[in-house]
């Protein structure tokens, strides 16, 4: 058929009811879309579901949840205490996939949740539930079914100990949609990634917090990041950095202290262990900052993971604080990508990232040459990381100037330099 005569209502997404769930489904669930959500055990997946199933119920949508793990009176606890308690939000315990498909034929829902899939099984296959073959092809009839009925189906997945879905790849590639939920289980932030979405932008980040009712949408995550930020202490720095299309504002922090172990200590939480040991090896390097002796450890405050190369300058900017114990100015932000070369660098979204800083009160920012003006924003452009270090306070400016004038006159010498050609003997 011609495509302009597609109907495109179709691919319209109906609302879950759960806001940061809409968000970063670009509206919400597809009818006849069938979506994975994976994460790791005890963090929160089976709630999202239950409470995304119930918000759909209280809005007079029939959906059932196939509990594949735990029994109805297990499901029924948890649906009291979410508050979740409604005629249209039915449930059946049940591993087989045949019995499964035979209670959605009868009770034709709209939405259909399976938690999980490794441990749905087809008799008629042989391996154990949560083998590649079973796996496999207990996913693809159940895609293939939710294309026949037009049903949204939820599948819940595991995870591996390295972090990726347990089971076939070809388990991410017949679904529609992959969410990735995340987050520290020693802290109540919970993160919502979207790694593929075939109705819309994998841009999007969705906030939770885990509280005894439940996971609460995070409409407002740069203040929760800074609630019980310590103004004025060294080693710490605000950078604005972006998860999908979200500006957020987190505190990086650092601690720089003497051992005496022949190999010290490197630590970051929160952040790659190897981008950090590459910030590291500049700013002694171009810096001439001296950490041989010291253990350096870094982190992320409030338990989200930092892994862009905007928060480069804010990363080496909060090590030299905790080096030389001099606090950088509160109402400062630190925002660029670092190079080899020590140079500052620019990263995209800038002017976005300043308005959300502008937005919390911080009127000063370190940015690169190139940055744009942002209003309510002081914006202090730097050449490279000694520029960066004498904005702040921890560098002075001679310093800074007579470097500069030393690697223009390399750079002079080295370029009047005449070339030498070693000739040998032909071959």
């Amino acid at each position: 058929m011609p495509i302009a005569s597609v109907n495109p209502v179709a691919g319209i997404g109906v609302a879950s009811g759960v806001d940061e769930l809409d968000r970063v489904l670009g509206g919400g669930l597809v009818s006849g879309s069938v979506t994975l959500i994976g994460g790791e055990p005890g963090i929160g997946k089976s709630t999202l579901v239950l409470q995304a199933l119930g918000a759909m119920a209280a809005g007079g949508a029939t959906v059932l949840l196939v509990a594949a793990e735990e029994s109805v009176q297990q499901v029924r606890l948890r649906a009291s205490r979410l508050g979740v308690l409604h005629d249209n939000l039915l449930v059946v315990a049940e591993t087989s996939l045949p019995v499964v498909l035979a209670h959605v034929d009868e009770v034709q829902p709209t939405v259909v949740a399976v938690d999980s899939i490794q441990t749905v099984l087809d008799p008629e296959l042989s391996g154990a539930a949560g083998s590649v073959v079973q796996v496999r092809e207990c996913a693809q009839r159940l895609v293939r079914f939710a294309k026949e009925h037009n049903v949204i189906t939820l599948l819940v997945g595991h995870v591996t100990k390295e972090g990726t879905l347990a089971g076939p790849r070809v388990l991410e590639h017949i679904v529609d949609t992959v969410l990735s939920f995340e987050g520290d289980r020693h802290h109540a932030l919970r993160l919502l990634q979207v790694m593929k979405h075939r109705f819309g932008s994998t841009q999007e980040l969705g906030l939770f917090e885990m509280t005894e009712r439940g996971l609460l949408g995070v409409p407002d995550p740069s203040a929760l990041f800074l609630t019980d930020r310590r103004a004025g202490a060294s080693g710490s720095v605000v950078a604005p950095v972006l998860e999908g299309a979200r500006p957020m504002l987190v505190e990086l922090q650092s601690l720089v202290a003497a051992t005496h172990s022949p190999m010290p200590r490197r630590s970051a939480q929160g952040l790659d262990s190897a981008r950090f040991a590459l910030l590291l090896a500049v700013l002694e390097r171009r810096a001439e900052l001296k950490l041989n002796g010291r253990d350096v450890y870094a982190s992320v405050a409030g338990g989200v993971r930092v892994s862009e190369a905007g928060a480069d300058l804010a990363i080496a900017l909060a090590v030299a604080s905790a080096h030389a114990d001099i606090p950088v100015p509160p109402t400062t932000v630190v925002l660029g990508e670092l190079g080899l070369g020590g140079e500052v660098r620019q990263v995209p979204h800038t002017a976005r990232r300043l308005t959300e800083a502008a937005r919390l009160g911080f009127t000063r920012a370190i940015v690169p040459q190139s940055s744009p003006d942002v209003p309510g924003v002081h914006a202090v452009r730097v050449r490279d990381v000694r520029e960066a270090l004498a904005a702040v306070g921890l560098l002075s400016i001679d310093r800074v100037e007579d470097a500069v004038r030393v690697d223009d006159h390399r750079g002079r010498e080295r370029a009047s330099r005449p070339a030498v050609v070693s000739v040998g003997p032909a071959s």
